[in-house]
């Protein structure tokens, strides 16, 4: 069995799951089928893995590939310099990652002259052996004294000898093996503050003088240390107790013999100079690592549960964009997000022109029949808020706040421009505040997620793993509420599982040229997209009042001659089948059981047909802040609020209670029971209720609480 035919068995060991679950999956992703599309229409293949299980699959068969090409390229080079033996070729071949790949290289690597091997080069090799093999008798040091080598005396001779030991002991996988799980398991993370900056680095206060287990350091503080140590106001070390390291040495090498002081003075040169310094850079990466993924997994929570937001549907929307000095920008939307009207008024600006702009706004509502008004939560939001409630309009209408973050981000792009060539910057943030209330997944998949801000720390973590995370979040979210082919922008096209910019860009051009799409067959006369692009794609677009009922649905193309077959064995028609919970009900499902579909599809396929094309989002609900409450200074300690969650971090939530700051709710805040992760309790968008707890004026800071005791 080779390598790569093994990956299935490791694999599933890893994952707890079956072999044949991941050769289904990988074969799957080989032939080029995404993960929206193997999670949904390929059940029957993997065994019924979710989208997560199948992104795991993958990136532990990258894992596997990387420690392939790496074990490669090491046994390339042992051999072109000559290095390479059978017990080597062996070792290298049972090594199971890449720390143990490197640990085995180690010795053999090329590497600058080191002091251990100008010791070499001047003859101490012997002496060195002598004394770190048994040594017990006592050979004459001066033999070694060679001054035109630069051994001038017996202690040149010695100290040349322990460098060579030094650099044994720290080349040894065993011993770097047994010593790094001494610093995984006790190393204690240190920081101190860089005291000439101590000035400028008040935001670091808290690890001014800090230590703790490294083991168990929450993964936002090693990154605010990191960050810390980066920006030269915090030094950090990473290492276990030394005596236990020396110790763990000394019980491996040191033995009662002649030699047992020279080599205690080389193992302690070793640990200090060579093996302590790397394995505390390796460890700092594994932090890293582990602070990074931990990070970039909150984040990508936070912009699920964003992106999967409540949508008020197609409503028609007049949109302010606040501010005091330039007044606010008002637009008004029809039902598809149209533009329809921009103006500015000044509603906090004093007489006339706060009675102005209520004319004006009231005027609009009623000449475009708006039925909600959306304003954005910024500079002014809650004092425009106060003037739109006093204007006396219907109370059908709704009034609410949007957050808008990236609004003006997405102003400024050429996503935006395109859109929008004639108008300004201002005009176009207002709108995408307007849509956000309408689709907030169709707005906000036009945005870098970085700027939307859902995440912590996103600026210190990997940049390509956060890409990558961010953009698969942003493609199951897509995939899993389903696209509307006639109306969808390009953008939210771009990912649906199968498509890309290129793709999406052809439909669009193809819609307009062609009128709106009347089944999705007619997707496959699209420039470049061919049958693949369609079997990935086209469950996935959603084809409202067209030709054929099931396209509205999220049944695939594949299976309508199976639905069609199922309403023929009942004598019905497709049509009829969907108006009727007792025709489906009436299906035998296990009469169409075959070797290409199973149960777990012709179940999927049967809950499509009772709600086709069915939005998995929940229903829009409306929200309030508090009356009276602006500013800081308008909370007291007691004080219960409404708050909306805003953002969610491991160590608790922020909630905006209708001021500028949002309020900290730590996770020992979030209940009255003990829980480990913030998610269990609350989501993005959640409505709560929150007690102030404390104000801090001066650091701009307010601490919440949940708990009812």
């Amino acid at each position: 069995m080779t390598t790569a035919q093994r990956y299935p068995h490791i694999i599933a060991r890893q994952l707890n799951i079956s072999a044949a679950q991941v050769t289904g999956t990988l074969n799957l992703l080989a032939e080029g089928g995404t993960v929206p599309f193997i999670a949904r229409y390929r059940k029957e293949l993997t065994g019924s893995l979710d989208e997560v299980a199948i992104l795991a699959i993958r990136d532990q068969q990258q894992k596997l590939l990387d420690i392939d090409k790496r074990r490669e390229a090491i046994i390339e080079s042992l051999k072109k310099n000559e290095l390479l033996t059978q017990p080597l070729t062996e070792q290298l071949g049972e090594a199971q990652s890449l720390t143990e790949l490197e640990d085995i290289y180690l010795p053999y690597r090329p590497k600058r002259k080191t002091r251990g091997l100008i010791a070499r080069e001047k003859g101490l090799a012997p002496l060195a052996e002598h004394m770190f093999a048994d040594g017990n008798l006592p050979v004459q040091v001066g033999q070694f004294v060679d001054p035109e080598k630069g051994v001038g005396t017996e202690e040149d001779a010695l100290s040349g000898a322990q460098d060579i030991i030094a650099e044994l002991v720290a080349e040894d996988p065993s011993t770097r093996a047994e010593l790094r799980r001494l610093f995984q398991n006790q190393a204690i993370i240190e920081a101190k503050v860089v005291k000439k900056n101590m000035a400028q680095g008040e935001k670091y206060r808290d690890y001014f003088a800090w230590q703790e287990p490294a083991a168990k350091a929450a993964g936002h503080r090693l990154l605010a240390m990191f960050r810390g140590e980066n920006e030269k106001f915090l030094k950090l070390t990473v290492r276990p107790a030394e005596e236990s390291c020396l110790r763990l040495l000394q019980k491996r090498y040191l033995k009662n013999n002649y030699w047992q002081k020279d080599l205690s003075v080389a193992l302690t040169d070793s640990y200090r100079r060579l093996l302590a310094p790397s394995l505390e850079t390796e460890l700092c990466k594994e932090l890293k690592a582990r602070a990074d993924e931990e990070a970039i997994q909150v984040f990508a929570e936070n912009l699920r549960q964003l992106l999967l937001a409540a949508p008020l549907g197609e409503k028609r929307v007049l949109a302010l964009d606040p501010g005091y000095r330039t007044g606010a920008k008002l637009v008004c939307l029809d039902e598809q997000g149209k533009l329809l009207a921009n103006t500015t008024i000044f509603p906090t600006h004093g007489g006339g022109k706060r009675e102005e702009a209520g004319r004006i706004l009231t005027g609009l509502v009623d000449k475009h029949r708006i039925e909600a008004l959306a304003i954005g939560n910024g500079t002014a939001g809650r004092e425009t808020e106060a003037f739109v409630r006093s204007l006396g309009l219907d109370t059908a209408l709704i009034v609410t706040l949007v957050n808008e973050d990236g609004a003006s981000i997405y102003s400024a792009s050429a996503v935006a421009r395109a859109e929008f060539p004639d108008h300004d910057i201002t005009v176009r943030g207002a709108v995408s505040i307007g849509r956000r209330l309408q689709d907030p997944l169709a707005e906000l998949v036009k945005i870098d997620p970085k700027s939307i801000g859902v995440g912590q720390y996103q600026h210190d973590v990997n940049q390509n793993e956060l890409k990558k995370t961010l953009v698969e979040v942003v493609e199951s979210c897509v995939n899993s509420v389903g696209v509307e082919l006639n109306s969808a922008s390009a953008e939210l096209l771009t990912h649906v599982a199968g498509l890309g910019q290129s793709l999406a860009d052809n439909i669009i051009a193809h819609r307009n040229s062609n009128g709106p799409f009347q089944t999705r067959r007619e997707l496959l006369q699209v420039a470049r997209l061919g049958a693949k692009a369609f079997e990935q794609s086209a469950g996935f677009l959603r084809i409202r009042n067209g030709s054929n009922p099931l396209d509205a649905s999220g049944v695939h193309p594949e299976r309508y001659g199976l639905v069609k077959k199922m309403a023929g064995d009942i004598g019905v028609g497709v049509a009829e089948l969907l108006d009727s919970d007792t025709l489906r009900r009436s299906i035998d499902l296990e009469k169409y059981i075959d070797d290409l579909t199973g149960l777990p599809t012709l179940t999927d396929i049967t809950e499509e047909l009772a709600k086709p094309g069915r939005d998995p989002r929940k229903g829009f609900e409306q929200f309030h802040f508090a009356a009276g409450i602006h500013t800081m200074d308008d909370l007291t300690e007691g004080m219960r609020l409404p708050a909306l969650i805003t953002n969610i971090t491991r160590f608790g939530a922020f909630a905006d209670i209708g001021i500028k700051q949002d309020g900290l709710i730590h996770i020992s805040q979030l209940a009255d029971r003990y829980i480990k992760d913030p998610g269990e309790v609350v989501k993005i968008g959640q409505q709560v209720e929150v007690r102030v707890v404390e104000i801090d004026s001066k650091r701009q800071r307010i601490a919440l609480s949940m708990r009812k005791g």
